[in-house]
């Protein structure tokens, strides 16, 4: 399919942008403003991205031609150069095909990752602790910002539940094949005969929602301060700073004891509960997939198997795509870029279809 006509129709709003961003009031709607320097940078990149992207043709077209030539040393050279030119056009290609789809919104937001012990006692908590540092590495690799914002510790140093934040460019994007159910195969450190158990842990994610995406009424809300529980010495058992909220509407309940300040652990609950309203608004509106494409991106939902980690034999599957991946250990030191490359080529593939940009 020739894309230069949609090329050239993002590079008359690329224009048409540059105009608005030149007007002396235009940051005085800070959040248009951020929109559209954010719509800006996009269009920008995918119009360089084309130009380099036929620049990168020029050059393999020439070089194809040198390896044909009389001089075997330019021929040489040439072809040496031709596999990565062809990666690089793929590559190119590809980044096209995306910025050229449909925008989804919610692609360009913070996350909030819940994880949850499932079935297998202590085992399934420690693997809820593995999946939380998977994450975190992640984060750290790609220049993210990680923030813990409510947990619930388990006795042998998992996590019964853990609650995290991760800001930073186009996380949701990135993040947002991870909800479903997460299965680990291992023998537990407590096993005395060497059997494998079997034990699961469940991961929502969920695009941070803004005060626009949800009302939220204060006539819908309890909200209740009480002392904080766990580890945490004196200030602990003198303070209550521990905030649980309610929506009354929905029977969604919210917990936030991390901070030593009631307003911020307010703050970071409400946070929570919004962006669970909100997913559960984009669970319904999720509906309208395709039914492939959901079973990428999850419905939201907690029941969805996508994945099993087998210790025994150092492997990764990924059973929305079959996926398999004998580097399970680099996988959960954060290494997640081919896995996440590869459900992201899959969905991409769907889009495309759709859209009818093949």
């Amino acid at each position: 399919m020739d894309y230069s006509p949609l090329i050239e129709k993002r590079r008359q709003r690329l224009e048409e942008l540059e105009v608005l961003i030149a007007e002396p009031d235009f940051f005085s709607d800070q959040k248009k403003a951020s929109e559209t320097m954010r719509e800006h940078r996009r269009l920008k990149e995918l119009i360089d991205n084309w130009a380099t992207l036929n620049e990168a043709k020029q050059q393999l077209s020439d070089n194809q031609e040198l390896v044909k030539g009389d001089d075997p040393e330019f021929a040489e050279l040439a072809e040496m150069e031709i596999p990565e030119l062809e990666a690089k056009i793929e590559h190119l290609f590809s980044e096209i095909q995306y910025s050229l789809l449909p925008r989804d919104t919610t692609e360009d937001r913070d996350a909030i990752i819940e994880i949850r012990a499932g079935t297998g006692g202590d085992e399934a908590s420690l693997f809820a602790g593995d999946l939380l540092k998977m994450y975190q590495r992640y984060a750290e690799e790609r220049g993210w910002r990680f923030e813990h914002m409510e947990s619930s510790p388990s006795d042998v140093g998992g996590f019964k539940e853990v609650v995290c934040r991760i800001s930073g460019e186009e996380v949701f994007r990135y993040l947002k094949y991870e909800g479903g159910v997460h299965r680990v195969q291992r023998v537990p450190a407590t096993e005395t005969q060497g059997r494998i158990h079997t034990s699961t842990a469940t991961v929502a994610v969920m695009p941070e929602a803004e005060e626009v995406d949800i009302e939220i009424k204060a006539d819908d809300l309890r909200i209740e301060v009480c002392r904080s529980g766990g580890a945490g010495g004196q200030h602990v058992n003198k303070t209550e700073s521990a905030v649980q909220i309610w929506h009354i509407p929905t029977g969604v309940y919210v917990r936030c004891e991390e901070e030593r300040s009631q307003m911020k652990n307010r703050e970071k609950g409400m946070k929570i509960l919004r962006a669970k309203l909100f997913e559960a608004k984009q669970r319904e509106e999720a509906e309208k997939y395709s039914a492939h494409r959901r079973s990428l991106i999850g419905s939201g939902g907690r029941e969805e198997k996508i994945r099993t980690y087998n210790f025994p034999q150092n492997r990764l599957t990924d059973h929305r795509i079959g996926f398999t991946s004998h580097n399970m250990a680099g996988i959960l030191m954060g290494q997640m870029g081919d896995l996440i490359a590869s459900l992201q080529h899959e969905e991409m593939n769907e889009r495309l279809a759709e859209a009818g940009l093949e």
